[in-house]
């Protein structure tokens, strides 16, 4: 299922044990452009640190109750390695943190999740190891950051990126929003990760090969869009590409 990721800012956290807070925003990489955590607000509790869920304690999104499963007691979450709320997640917290819980590094294989290009939730293969697979540094970026940033077209300035769609169960980044007022009052348009070149951190801006007119001519997105597979198939062929699904079929396969 797609969700935005600001819809989702909010949602209840329901552990094994009661409720652990809400999400407020998420942690991505620039590599592979997939969730790594959901950044939980907790109020009072465990208040002095950031808390960190993997995708890997996420479980089912239920819209209607705007609730998010964690598959993670509260005593699990307060004995687990601490963050300070002011500092970046490193790759010593990260070697902790999945240390902690036993499970694979995302960052420890050639593929989006390590050894796996998909999640593996079942607990013999947490038990494996990724030694003698090529490690990558992970570069994590909030999403409530990078709203905001330009988009640069192989032509000119766009817009900016107004917020992200989110596949709540691979939880890959699937498209950003891209407002585009400063060419077109008030259009929005969807790109995906996939046609983005770079992301320029110091200067704030996402760049894209795509032309103007290339997205100009794209179909529009708006709230009220139903974001279903024959909106996105219509989208990747304005763009002559193939689409993720069919990239993960002949994954699958």
């Amino acid at each position: 299922m797609l969700s935005t990721a600001t819809s989702l800012k909010g949602y209840h956290l329901h552990g094994k044990d009661g409720e652990i807070g809400t999400a407020r925003e998420f942690y991505f990489d620039d590599r592979y452009w997939t969730i790594r955590y959901l950044i939980a607000e907790t109020g009072t509790w465990l208040s002095t640190r950031q808390v960190l869920l993997s995708p890997y304690a996420l479980g089912s999104v239920d819209k209607d109750t705007q609730a998010i499963a964690i598959a993670l007691t509260k005593k699990q979450i307060e004995n687990s390695p601490s963050l300070e709320s002011d500092k970046p997640v490193s790759r010593q917290f990260e070697d902790e943190y999945y240390g902690y819980y036993g499970w694979p590094a995302y960052w420890g294989g050639p593929f989006n999740w390590g050894s796996s290009p998909y999640i593996v939730r079942d607990q013999e293969p947490r038990r494996t190891t990724s030694q003698g697979e090529k490690a990558w540094d992970p570069h994590l970026r909030s999403t409530a950051d990078v709203i905001g940033h330009h988009v640069q077209a192989a032509d000119g300035e766009i817009g900016h990126v107004e917020d992200f769609i989110i596949d709540d169960e691979t939880w890959a980044v699937r498209y950003l929003i891209i407002k585009t007022k400063n060419w077109w009052p008030g259009k929005h348009v969807l790109i995906a990760p996939q046609w983005i070149d770079r992301v320029s951190w110091t200067e704030s801006k996402v760049f894209t090969r795509l032309t103007r007119d290339e997205i100009q001519q794209s179909p529009e997105y708006t709230a009220e869009s139903l974001l279903n597979r024959d909106y996105e198939t219509i989208l990747y062929q304005h763009y002559n590409r193939k689409g993720y699904w069919t990239d993960e079929l002949v994954t699958l396969e």
